[in-house]
């Protein structure tokens, strides 16, 4: 099992990597580059596609469709050396406490190793609760598990919000094909009463399970939520109900059991799991019930192999490593705001969400890991959709917009279906696409300005074998790592998120005036929206109150 939380205490040479003298020449290097296009670069080295393209166990990674050069690489590595990106990945992995501002470790390890942490094993608890884990998958796969009437379980609704629910709803979605034949999983996260309606709306309750993931137990819009599917079953089953149609990943057994849940059906996860990285814990038990114990581990089995590679392999041929820093390259030197994540694959329709998380909670901060001001940009706007519906909505901005943006193509060689020629359809696009963004039009010598494409747009390509638990694990591993790379050199901390926490602070205490009559205290602007909402809210809804959230706060 892997999974971090935490930022760590690293050995930085300086304190911010703009005071590096690599970071300079980096910056002198790009104007140098300025009038380089792509079509040259090609030109000049017919072999750069194989030579700018790395492999590891399936997974290949072409970064020759960027404006780079073999200094440019060099320069890169250089910068990730001084930094001190190998001790920053050493500290990782040796379970330091690198999230320096909740003194945490981030660990990532599988259970079949011996792990210290304070000089315990964190390993042998870890194997437990995967254990536990697949008793319950088991049971609830092989009808086993019972409901409150004796019927089995036929839906795990997931009820959980950022990390506990962006990962296994990815994850789901992208290995249907491997999942429980009479089993579905469900996902409810926005607190709006909207989500948890649409995903109760149909469902036997004698046939549901409700996983509520919140590692306190007190996260608002979980609980919410996880109340309010309460309410809904006992209405229908009787409070005794609770404990067979409930489960919870947490770590605060009193609430947990105060709830109606049997501590014995909690299944905890540790302080060093931070929610963005909490798939591979206890926080994918959904994932596992419905894909199975087995796939699960293989899912973990594809993680560790590329944690194991980022750990051991030279910088040169490493693919978080060259991911992150050719992220550095576009977002430092090249001046790049957002980057685009584009899956060719269907399956993969939620990975951009799940990135966006992962990328920008990781790693939007303004200052380092002592508190100073970081001195460079640091996370870029991630976002993107599927190939090719993306092509038809914004890729019109991406050719010949004014704000040239990275993109990651993703591909996958092996489809789960038997229709070859969409296959070929889609992956003709994305090689075209990739094409097209980086070499222009060259079959239109003199376009007039409306159908001038002026290429130099930057892209990597990632192709993945097929899309199976093993893969996907590899490619969640594959971001994560890259991720740690970029913040490990820019200085910031990427395992905590004080950001998220500010916002949910205000909301509690604007929560409580909005049922009062007394004048709010706020700004002005606030005032006078939430005097507009109180009297919507006394004037009563034009439809009739919804069924599952009649009275629930």
């Amino acid at each position: 099992m892997r999974s971090p939380e935490g930022a760590g205490r690293g050995d930085e040479v300086h304190a911010s990597p703009f005071e590096l003298p690599v970071w300079h020449e980096l910056a002198t290097h790009r104007a140098e580059l300025a009038s380089t296009s792509m079509g040259r670069l090609f030109e000049d080295d017919p072999r750069r596609g194989v030579k700018l393209s790395a492999e590891f166990d399936g997974v290949v990674l072409d970064y020759s469709k960027n404006v780079i050069t073999d200094r440019t690489v060099d320069l890169l590595m250089r910068l990730a050396r001084d930094r001190g990106l190998a001790a920053g990945i050493d500290a990782m992995f040796g379970g330091t406490r690198i999230n320096t501002t909740e003194d945490r470790a981030v660990l990532r390890t599988p259970a079949s190793e011996s792990v210290l942490l304070d000089g315990v094993d964190v390993v042998r608890p870890v194997h437990e609760v995967l254990g536990r884990m697949s008793d319950l998958a088991d049971a609830i796969r092989s009808g086993r598990w019972r409901g409150a009437t004796g019927r089995s379980v036929r839906t795990v609704v997931n009820i959980g919000i950022g990390g506990s629910d962006l990962g296994p709803a990815m994850a789901y979605h992208a290995l249907r094909e491997f999942a429980h034949a009479e089993v579905e999983a469900r996902f409810v996260s926005n607190v709006d009463g909207h989500d948890i309606d649409r995903v109760l709306g149909d469902l036997d309750p004698e046939t549901t399970l409700f996983i509520v993931s919140s590692k306190t137990f007190s996260t608002i819009e979980t609980l919410t939520n996880a109340r309010t599917a309460r309410r809904w079953l006992v209405d229908r089953l009787g409070d005794e109900a609770v404990g067979k149609h409930f489960v919870a990943v947490s770590t605060n057994a009193e609430q947990v059991g105060a709830f109606g849940i049997n501590p014995a059906n909690m299944f905890e996860f540790w302080d060093w799991v931070g929610g963005r990285y909490s798939l591979m814990s206890a926080i994918g038990l959904s994932l596992m019930i419905v894909i199975g114990p087995e796939g699960f581990r293989e899912m973990l089995a594809g993680a560790h192999a590329i944690d194991e590679h980022f750990r051991t392999a030279a910088f040169e041929e490493n693919l978080p490593v060259l991911l992150g820093l050719l992220g550095i390259w576009h977002r430092n030197f090249c001046g790049a705001q957002a980057f685009a994540v584009l899956p060719y694959d269907q399956r993969l329709a939620l990975l951009p969400a799940y990135l966006q998380q992962l990328d920008m909670e990781s790693n939007g901060k303004s200052v380092n890991r002592h508190g100073c001001p970081v001195g460079v940009d640091t996370a870029p706007v991630v976002w993107g959709a599927p190939g090719t519906n993306g092509q038809h909505a914004f890729f019109q901005m991406l050719h010949q917009g004014t704000t040239p943006v990275p993109c990651d193509f993703i591909g996958v060689l092996e489809p789960a279906h038997t229709h070859r020629v969409h296959h070929d359809l889609l992956m003709a696009n994305l090689f075209a696409q990739t094409r097209a963004l980086a070499f222009g039009d060259l079959d239109t010598p003199e376009p007039p300005p409306h159908r001038s494409f002026p290429g130099d747009r930057p892209s990597n390509t990632i192709l993945l074998p097929s899309l199976t638990p093993y893969t996907l694990g590899q490619l969640i591993a594959l971001y994560e790592n890259k991720v740690f790379v970029q913040g490990w050199i820019w200085g910031v901390n990427s395992f905590d998120q004080w950001g998220v926490e500010l916002g949910k602070k205000l909301a509690t205490s604007i929560h409580e005036d909005l049922r009062s009559d007394a004048p709010p205290d706020f700004d002005s602007s606030t005032n006078a929206l939430m005097l507009r909402y109180r009297h919507a809210r006394r004037s009563g809804p034009v439809g009739q109150p919804s069924a599952t959230t009649t009275g629930e706060i």
